[in-house]
């Protein structure tokens, strides 16, 4: 059973560093949350060091830049672990071939094909249409508000041929302010159910994990998983994949699962074990909002 606790600080000292996810947790996807803002500042005054760990599609340097734009400023957290880092790793290595079919919103995801200097003899990837593809990259639907079923045809297609699609961002969905918008796990979900064969990168699968590990390490030494806590508002993302990684957690309620855990202020202790149990995840600490 989870322990619901009212702050941060409560549990921090038991903690060298902390998994933190962006989206629903440190911003709602249009402005930072001040109080999670200043919980990792106060955390990092402390000695705990902060790897922002996120199912983003964009480069690190692309998010950092957009959560600057939001109001995160750079002092509360060390560095960042992006889901789109992980697979663009693995596009340049071949993963879904030279010729892609790219699957998001131009331009704004377009910083996907920047090139990846830490490969050598990275795969010369061109971006084609469907019928000249050799596989599929997925950062997301063409439309957030539309519902995935619209790509039924083209991935029909797809799979007919034997294209594998890269998922750059496991979500299914997000809150962008008050507006629930679909992501890319929830078109690679639906590939996947068609007889496609999906490739994911980000939360809650392993990739990234081993990336927040090697930068979390280029900032200091490396703590033990038991030194490590995971904080998220995904239960089957953030909260399944500390589990799955064999670390504590922080599930935040206020996000995704507001309405499922009751949570006001702080969630419904009946409510949210509930939904757990619902999910078959569980989480060692709870909280309404990350402060």
């Amino acid at each position: 059973m989870t322990t619901i606790i009212q702050n941060f600080a409560e549990i921090s000292s038991n903690y060298d560093a902390a998994f933190v996810d962006l989206w629903g947790c440190m911003h709602d996807g249009i402005t930072a949350m001040p109080d999670a803002v200043r919980a990792m500042q106060d955390y990092r005054a402390r000695g705990g060091k902060v790897v922002l760990v996120t199912n983003s599609p964009r480069p690190r340097d692309s998010v950092a830049a957009q959560i600057l734009g939001f109001g995160m400023p750079e002092d509360c957290y060390d560095v960042i672990a992006t889901s789109g880092d992980s697979a663009r790793s693995a596009m340049y290595q071949g993963a879904v071939g030279q010729k892609v079919w790219f699957m998001g919103e131009s331009p704004r995801d377009d910083d996907f094909f920047k090139p990846l200097s830490l490969l050598e003899n990275p795969v010369d990837i061109q971006r084609v249409p469907l019928d000249q593809a050799e596989g599929i990259i997925c950062c997301g639907p063409f439309d957030t508000l539309a519902d995935p079923d619209v790509n039924r045809a083209e991935f029909l297609y797809a799979k007919e041929k034997g294209l594998k699609l890269l998922c750059a961002n496991p979500d299914i969905v997000v809150d962008r302010g008050e507006t629930r918008e679909w992501c890319a796990g929830a078109l690679a979900a639906l590939y996947t159910k068609m007889g496609g064969q999906s490739l994911y990168f980000g939360k809650p699968h392993p990739p990234i994990y081993d990336l927040a590990r090697r930068r979390l390490a280029s900032v200091g030494p490396l703590p033990a998983d038991h030194r490590i806590i995971a904080i998220g508002d995904g239960i089957r993302t953030d909260i399944l994949g500390a589990q799955q990684e064999d670390i504590d957690s922080l599930f935040i309620t206020g996000g995704l699962a507001k309405a499922e855990t009751k949570t006001d202020t702080s969630p419904d202790a009946n409510a949210l074990n509930a939904y757990l149990q619902s999910e078959m995840v569980s989480s060692t600490y709870s909280i309404g909002f990350l402060r």
